[in-house]
C-alpha cells in the first residue's frame, strides 16, 4: 500500500502507552535515594563547562535546570529521566506505525518496552543512558520518515539528533555510523547521496564542536577515561557474558525483538528498513569486541521490538483474539514479575523479599544481583548505590559541626569517590557545610589548588585508610561510618585530621597535576 494513503497516525492510541509509562515510574522515582552517579551528575549543573572526565555536557545542563526549575529532591532529579522515557515510548509506537504496524503491533511493542527488565531499570534513573537510548530512538525514527517520505527536513532534524546525541554519550558515533552503513548496503542506499546529508553531517559536527574542542584543550580525557574504564571494569566483561546477558536483560520479551530482527532481515515486507537489522549486527559486533557493558547496546532495542510488533500481527489474523492474547501473556506479562527486581516499585524490605525468592528459585536471574566485583548480594548494584548517602551526609555534618566556629574556618573536606563527594555536595545546604574537595572523577576540574588547612574531614571507603593517612598527619580519629548493611559504601568511614603534615598537600598536589593532564 502506498505510504501516503496508510493511515497516517496512531498517535492517540499510543499515548495509552506512554501514561502507563509515566505512572509506572511515578510508582518508583521516589523510593529508595540517590544513584550514586545522579549525585555526580547533578553535582555537574553547578558547574557547566563544555566537557567533562566522564560524560559530554548534555547531562550537565538538564541537571542545572532540574535544580534551578524542579529543586533538589529525589523526585525532581528524575522528572527529566521519566520525560525521556515516555519519548522513548511514544517514539517506538510511531516507529511501529512507520513500517506499517496497526493497533496490535503498536500494543505489542509498546507494552513489550515498557515491561522490559532492560528499559525499566535504565529508565527512570538521572543517568546519561536513557537520554543516549533517547537520541538512537530519535535518530531511527527520523531515517524512517525521510526513507518514506524523501522529505529532506528529516535529514536535517537528524543531524541535529545525532548532534544532541554526542553531547549526550559517544556511543552516539557508533550507532550512527552503524545506521550509515547498513542504508549503503542496502538498497535504500541511493537516498544517502544527495547534498542535503553532507548538510546534515556538518550540522551534527558543529553542535558536537564545542565538546570537541573542550577535549583538545583538557588533553583528551575521554581517551584517559576510557583507557581506566576498560582496566578496571569492561576487561572483566567476557564476550560471552555479553552475549548471555543480551538475551537475558529483556526477559521473555527476547521473542518479540528478536522475531522482528530476523524479520528485518528476511521479511518481504519489511525489506526496505533491513538497514535496521543490518546496524543493530555491526553495533553488537563492535561492542562485543571492546567488551562492552550490557546497557550499551539497550538504545537499539526499541526498533527491533516494532518490527517484533509488525511481524506479529502480521502472523495472526484481525480476527484471532485468543492467540494475541497469549502472545501478550507468554511474551510480555512475565515481565511484571520481575519489575520490582528492577524498578523499585515496592518497598525495601518487599524489594528484599523479592529478591530472596528469585535466587532460590530462578538461579539464571543471579546475574541480576553480580556487582563488579563478581560477588552475589541481596541486592542490585544499582539498588545498593542509592542507600546511605543521606546517613554519610550527616555524620560529615556531626563531624564538622562539633568544631567550634573558629575551626571551621580553617576546615576542609575531602572525599575519596565521586559517590561520597557527590552526596556531601548535594546536601551542603541542608546541613551547612563547606565546598568537599576531591580527585576522583569529574571532582578534579574544579578541586582547591591546596589541601592543607587545619582540621580536615576525609571521607573514604578503603580500610587501609589509616595506613596511608597516618604517617602524614599529627593525629586523626574515626568520627562515623555508614552503618546501612545494604548500601554499597557499607562501612565507609568519616575521619577528623588534626595538623596535615605538608608532605601531605605536597602529595595532594602532585596527583591533582597529574590527573588535569590527563
Amino acid at each position: 500500500m502506498p505510504y501516503k494513503n496508510r493511515r497516517s497516525s496512531y498517535s492517540t492510541f499510543i499515548l495509552i502507552f506512554v501514561a502507563l509509562k509515566i505512572v509506572l515510574n511515578l510508582f518508583a522515582i521516589s523510593h529508595f535515594g540517590f544513584h550514586r552517579d545522579e549525585l555526580l551528575h547533578l553535582v555537574l549543573g553547578d558547574h557547566l563547562d563544555w566537557g567533562y572526565k566522564e560524560v559530554p555536557p548534555f547531562i550537565a545542563l538538564l541537571a542545572k535546570i532540574t535544580l534551578s526549575v524542579f529543586g533538589d529532591s529525589v523526585f525532581a532529579a528524575r522528572i527529566f529521566s521519566t520525560i525521556a522515557s515516555a519519548f522513548i515510548i511514544w517514539l517506538t509506537g510511531q516507529i511501529t506505525a512507520e513500517i506499517g504496524g496497526r493497533r496490535f503491533a503498536i500494543t505489542l511493542a509498546c507494552l513489550a518496552l515498557i515491561l522490559a527488565p532492560a528499559f525499566a531499570a535504565s529508565g527512570y534513573l538521572f543517568q546519561p543512558v536513557v537520554f543516549d537510548q533517547l537520541w538512537w530512538v530519535v535518530t531511527v525514527w527520523l531515517f524512517v520518515r525521510y526513507l518514506n517520505t524523501a522529505t529532506v527536513k528529516y535529514l536535517y532534524w537528524l543531524g541535529v539528533a545525532v548532534g544532541f546525541g554526542m553531547l549526550t554519550k559517544y556511543t552516539m558515533a557508533f550507532f550512527t555510523v552503524s545506521l550509515i552503513i547498513g542504508i549503503l548496503i542496502s538498497r535504500e542506499r541511493k537516498l544517502l547521496f544527495n547534498r542535503h546529508v553532507l548538510f546534515s553531517a556538518i550540522i551534527a559536527v558543529l553542535i558536537f564542536l564545542p565538546n570537541i574542542i573542550w577535549q583538545f584543550m583538557h588533553h583528551l580525557p575521554v581517551i584517559h577515561h576510557m583507557k581506566e574504564l576498560r582496566e578496571t571494569q569492561l576487561d572483566y566483561v567476557k564476550p560471552m557474558d555479553f552475549v548471555m546477558q543480551q538475551i537475558l536483560v529483556n526477559g521473555p520479551s527476547l521473542v518479540i525483538w528478536l522475531t522482528g530482527f530476523i524479520s528485518l532481515l528476511f521479511s518481504f515486507r519489511l525489506r526496505r528498513f533491513r538497514f535496521l537489522a543490518i546496524a543493530y549486527i555491526l553495533i553488537f559486533l563492535f561492542l562485543l569486541q571492546m567488551n562492552g557493558k550490557n546497557y550499551y547496546l539497550f538504545g537499539a532495542y526499541p526498533m527491533l521490538f516494532a518490527a517484533g510488533g509488525f511481524a506479529f500481527e502480521q502472523l495472526l489474523k484481525r480476527n484471532a483474539y485468543a492467540l494475541r492474547t497469549a502472545v501478550i501473556i507468554l511474551f510480555v506479562a512475565p515481565n511484571l514479575l520481575l519489575l520490582p527486581l528492577v524498578l523499585p516499585i515496592l518497598s525495601l524490605n518487599s524489594t528484599l523479599a523479592s529478591f530472596r525468592f528469585v535466587q532460590k528459585n530462578m538461579p539464571f536471574l543471579n546475574f541480576l544481583t553480580t556487582w563488579e566485583d563478581h560477588k552475589q548480594h541481596p541486592l542490585t548494584q544499582d539498588y545498593a548505590d542509592m542507600l546511605g548517602w543521606d546517613e554519610m551526609a550527616k555524620k560529615v555534618s556531626d563531624t564538622y559541626h562539633s568544631l567550634t566556629p573558629e575551626q571551621q574556618k580553617n576546615t576542609q573536606i575531602y572525599a575519596d569517590n565521586y559517590g561520597l563527594a557527590g552526596a556531601i555536595h548535594h546536601y551542603r545546604h541542608k546541613y551547612n557545610l563547606p565546598e568537599v574537595i576531591s580527585l576522583n572523577s569529574s571532582f578534579q576540574l574544579w578541586a582547591a589548588d591546596d589541601l592543607n588547612a587545619k582540621y580536615i574531614i576525609y571521607v573514604d571507603d578503603d580500610d587501609n585508610v589509616e595506613r596511608r593517612i597516618g604517617p602524614l598527619v599529627e593525629s586523626y580519629r574515626e568520627t562515623g561510618r555508614i552503618l546501612n548493611p545494604l548500601a554499597r559504601e557499607h562501612n565507609s568511614r568519616v575521619y577528623l585530621i588534626t595538623n596535615p603534615s605538608p608532605k601531605l598537600n605536597e602529595v595532594y598536589r602532585k596527583e591533582l597535576a597529574l590527573k588535569r593532564l590527563r
